[in-house]
């Protein structure tokens, strides 16, 4: 578990050696002495700054990638490590090279299966799309080929590998990150026992060669949406719905998501043994599985680098219950939002109250903004949040009949139009038998836009099969934004007549 952890994926500092000094010996146990020196690592920082990255968790160095630029047209495929990397001054980097040359990625093991590799070679990837390169190229090792050496050639190990009857922690992970063997090179790395000094050349093809990308760590403009449809069903226990949960997760993160969001009390079904209690008393028993959640999204977003938006589920303080939510940024931190307008129902049936809690939440896709349910019928907040610069609002949801959805709907089409945004809304399908209060939901998660010509001409960028449990994966692009903001046909934001009208904020 995880608890004040942030997640920093930045470039490696000169001053940063002593901590990973700790850290590439901590992580090269069979090879202790095998480990990069201080004038190595000034080197590489003062001649490619940005080819030097690293992850930093409460001021330690969790992982490293370090690489270089080749003119790789000068090498053969059969090169050595040595020779490609041009010895301790690594004089084979150019400015001028055409590939990215990886020369070590390494994990500390105490922070080993939280997918800090992956983050680390997804990372690599922005910036050879960035740095225009053709490729990613480098020679990894196959530390467990030498228990099959006897049986296998290291092509037949491959193979092997690659169907998964042989799982190699190296090769395995390298294929799962979208890497292809080019071919193997026999004594690549001098005194490599456990690979007997073989190599598989490994490559990545930069399929946008001549559009550069932006570096890692800033604003992209392509921001890639996922939205759950849940399926509310009895659970067996807790764990049965974290499952269900990370099953999402995981399937919308294989999709490199930037963002997941989950429905309003998505959680519901864990009242069901409570339903002996009287309503007010059911609620606050869910809401003490609240902090154990939040524990589970913050772990989830770190592990499956995703931004979570975790929909909603209530929250006892004090004598008090409220319906809030959390953002679960996949650096570690989070934000707490909260209900502001609670319906008739919600009072009555378990006394909830509003929130008082209304702000914008940055993020590394931009500034975005959160309403649950209720609250995107008032034009009121959403038009503060887009004064304070909010480009997507999620709206997670539960409505019972089709009715409480298409006020959802319409005035979340709505604030998209007059606020200029996207709105992403995203509810629950199926029926709660055992859960008061609960019975029936009907739900169709969409991706909403602006009406002008850069948009589909409904306003609804894609929306799911209503009233089936599924996944909706949308891109979309602030790019437009901008433009519609100063070029659209209107300009709902620009237009406003200030001159006789003002909305403001409370302190």
């Amino acid at each position: 578990m995880i608890d004040s952890a942030k997640i920093e994926l930045r470039n490696l500092r000169a001053k940063d050696y002593e901590e990973l000094k700790v850290s590439m010996i901590k992580s090269y146990n069979s090879m202790p002495n095998e480990y990069w020196s201080k004038g190595e690592i000034k080197t590489l920082i003062n001649k490619f700054p940005e080819g030097q990255l690293c992850i930093v968790i409460d001021n330690k160095i969790a992982g490293c990638a370090l690489s270089i630029i080749v003119d790789y047209d000068k090498f053969d495929d059969n090169h050595t490590y040595d020779s490609i990397i041009g010895g301790e001054n690594f004089s084979t980097h150019t400015k001028n090279g055409n590939v990215l040359y990886g020369i070590d990625v390494f994990i500390h093991p105490e922070y080993r299966g939280m997918r800090l590799g992956r983050r680390l070679y997804e990372a690599r990837k922005e910036l050879c799309e960035h740095l225009n390169l053709k490729a990613i190229v480098f020679g990894g090792r196959i530390p467990n080929y030498s228990k099959y050496a006897e049986e296998l050639t290291p092509k037949k190990y491959i193979e092997k590998v690659k169907l998964q009857e042989i799982h190699d922690p190296v090769l395995s992970f390298q294929l799962s990150n979208d890497f292809h063997v080019k071919k193997v090179i026999k004594g690549y790395l001098s005194g490599d026992h456990e690979s007997k000094e073989y190599a598989t050349l490994m490559e990545w093809n930069n399929i946008y060669y001549t559009k550069p990308q932006k570096l890692v760590n800033t604003t992209k403009t392509v921001v890639r949406l996922g939205l759950v449809q849940w399926q509310m069903r009895l659970f067996k226990d807790y764990e049965a719905l974290v499952s269900q949960i990370e099953f999402f997760v995981d399937a919308v993160s294989n999709y490199q998501s930037d963002f997941i969001l989950f429905p309003e009390l998505f959680n519901a079904p864990l009242m069901a043994e409570f339903n002996h209690l009287s309503e007010p008393e059911a609620i606050r028993e869910l809401s003490g599985y609240t902090d154990r959640l939040l524990e589970t999204f913050r772990e989830f977003a770190i592990n499956y680098n995703i931004n979570i938006i975790t929909g909603s589920m209530p929250q006892a303080i004090g004598e008090h219950m409220y319906n809030v939510g959390f953002l679960c940024r996949r650096d570690g931190s989070y934000e707490r939002y909260e209900k502001l307008h609670i319906t008739p129902a919600e009072e009555t049936a378990w006394g909830m109250k509003g929130g008082n809690k209304l702000e914008t939440f940055d993020t590394d896709c931009g500034k975005i903004g959160v309403l649950i349910c209720y609250d995107v019928e008032f034009p009121e907040v959403g038009r503060i949040l887009a004064e304070e610069g909010m480009n997507i609002l999620f709206v997670p949801f539960m409505t019972d009949t089709q009715n409480g959805y298409s006020r959802v709907k319409i005035c979340a089409q709505a604030r998209a139009v007059e606020n200029e945004c996207y709105v992403a809304i995203a509810g629950s399908v199926g029926n709660l038998p055992k859960v008061d209060n609960m019975d029936i939901q009907y739900a169709q998660s969409a991706v909403l836009t602006p009406s002008d010509f850069a948009f589909p001409v409904n306003g609804i960028k894609a929306e799911a099969t209503p009233n089936t449990e599924s996944t909706l994966l949308v891109d979309v692009d602030l790019d437009l934004l901008k433009e519609l903001h100063n070029f659209g046909s209107v300009r709902n934001k620009k237009d406003r007549r200030k001159d006789l009208y003002s909305l403001k904020k409370k302190k």
